[in-house]
């Protein structure tokens, strides 16, 4: 390989008493793609939090160990250091400013100027923004990564797959850049997304630039990676040069045991379509910016897990959206015989419907509450549970809380310090789990499911999906799960729609080839 451009040796870390890097060393040269891999809460978005200076670091008491850029020592203790060294950062939960437009936040703190009367008089600060250089420069960056999207567009509403583009196309725009780090980049996108995304990374590092790639989809892993480093609670288990391991093995090398994935595949066709409608969904329009739906219509039946799937941009994303209330909808939705006022998120929760967002931060956590209350908060709100009557009086009873929150934990293995923890301090994948977590306490008759394996790594991947398996079929709740991921939908669901410019473009089964499949979702029939 060319030069060694990074250099981390001997990183530690903790936080209060969890120690969450044990002396981890890591090299990487120039064009290079070194992935990083390990279970959630491994410690690898740690120690890129670290190289790029996060103030979740540096105010925790910062780090022990070395760290060399370019053959000099240097202590990174900021994002704006890390950048103007030439470091880049796609992050796993998006950092954008939704009020913004795609331009303003590619471009932020980079904007392009242009001398004015004002600025000759009284210096560069009073330069006029060159909108239309920045417009281009940043349309010139999206095409790079195949998105489609006017440079004008407000990120707020966009989907969670546009915004990860955005992030990508920020990156891509910077002139000085020497390393980008890709935490999860393709965790939201679905499997053509994925490829148009890879390809990119196989030019940048053609360029010169190395690449340090996080990613839980092994397959990607082990195409792309010149170099793999694998993480384990915390130390440094394995370097794997190209060629070297396969995805069982490196899976092994992960979660330190071997992981069955074999199929939970779902039930006879004919089966289903004996059990009554649930849930009757008629015409459903939903104006998610990115994602809309134009008519969606199709009947849920009592008891199934059916799955929604289709490329980004292409609206499945807005049918749980629109039914629990979060965008502008219009259609009709019928449940259990009667007209759901889905307008309501309140009386959609009401009514049985639970809602797992594919947006964890943005709209499924309370960052700020501990994983308990995130767990029992939304069962206590709806259904009155957890409180203890005294006459007139209630009071919460913060010890069947604790132990349902333990038990959740324990069930879903999730990876904290205790109940006590705030949801901020855990990774993307245990956040994950505690939204997972608060809906089963919940006790829904119907769930939705966006996207529940979103940045989740091998190990929790599965537990998740057989933990939403075993609801099913144990429980006997209705099960609609949305997922860029297909092979994941195939191995669980008994049906399967297929959405396309924001209709149901087909229903199918789990056992359909691959080439219906691909068709369906491009628009063509089949």
């Amino acid at each position: 390989m060319q030069n060694v451009i990074l250099e981390m040796k001997g990183i530690e870390k903790e936080f209060g008493r969890n120690r969450v890097l044990k002396g981890v060393d890591l090299q990487v040269s120039a064009g290079e793609v070194v992935s990083l891999v390990g279970e959630n809460g491994a410690g690898k978005s740690t120690l890129m939090n670290i190289l790029f200076g996060m103030p979740g670091i540096v105010n925790t008491g910062g780090y022990q160990g070395e760290i060399s850029w370019d053959g000099e020592p240097v202590r990174i203790t900021s994002p704006r250091q890390a950048m103007n060294l030439g470091i880049g950062m796609v992050h796993q939960e998006f950092m954008l400013l939704p009020a913004y437009t795609v331009t303003e936040n590619v471009k932020l703190n980079r904007e392009i100027t242009k001398p004015n009367v004002v600025s000759r008089v009284f210096g560069q600060s009073m330069c006029t923004l060159d909108k239309e250089s920045m417009k281009k420069e940043t349309k010139t960056a999206l095409d790079k990564i195949h998105l489609e999207v006017s440079p004008s567009t407000t990120v707020g509403g966009m989907s969670v797959g546009f915004k990860q583009f955005v992030e990508i196309a920020r990156e891509i725009d910077k002139k000085n850049i020497k390393l980008i780090v890709f935490d999860e980049p393709t965790a939201v996108l679905t499997d053509v997304e994925s490829k148009w995304l890879l390809d990119t990374i196989g030019e940048i590092s053609a360029s010169g630039v190395a690449v340090i790639f996080i990613s839980h989809k092994l397959n990607e892993v082990l195409e792309i990676s010149d170099k793999i480093v694998v993480l384990r609670d915390g130390e440094l288990v394995e370097t794997l040069m190209r060629g070297q391991t396969d995805a069982t093995g490196l899976a092994k090398s992960m979660v330190g045991r071997n992981v069955d994935f074999s199929s939970m595949a779902g039930r006879p066709a004919e089966e289903i379509k004996k059990r009554e409608t649930v849930l009757s969904i008629k015409g459903l329009h939903v104006n998610m910016p990115g994602e809309k739906a134009k008519g969606i219509t199709i009947d849920v039946h009592k008891g199934e897990i059916l799955g929604f799937c289709g490329l980004a941009g292409q609206g499945k994303l807005a049918i749980a959206n629109g039914i629990a209330g979060l965008y502008p909808s219009s259609g009709e939705v019928i449940y259990k015989g009667e007209k759901l006022p889905f307008k309501k998120p309140l009386a959609v929760l009401k009514n049985g419907i639970g809602f797992v967002s594919e947006d964890r931060r943005g709209i499924g956590l309370l960052l700020e509450e501990s994983i308990k209350m995130n767990i029992c908060l939304l069962a206590m709100q709806i259904k009155n549970r957890f409180f203890r009557s005294f006459g007139f009086f209630k009071q919460v009873d913060k010890g069947r809380m604790k132990a349902t929150a333990d038990a959740m934990i324990e069930e879903l293995g999730i990876k904290c310090v205790s109940c006590e923890q705030y949801p901020k301090d855990l990774s993307g994948g245990n956040q994950q789990k505690v939204c997972i977590a608060r809906a089963v306490v919940f006790e829904p008759e119907v769930l939705f499911v966006s996207e529940p394996t979103r940045g989740i790594d091998i190990g929790a991947k599965k537990v998740i999906l057989d933990y939403l398996v075993s609801l099913n079929r144990e429980k006997g709740t209705t099960i609609v799960i949305t997922s860029s991921e297909l092979t994941e939908l195939r191995s669980m669901c008994d049906r399967i729609a297929v959405v396309y410019d924001g209709k149901v473009k087909a229903v199918l089964k789990p056992e359909d080839s691959d080439e219906r499949f691909g068709l369906l979702m491009s628009g063509l029939d089949a």
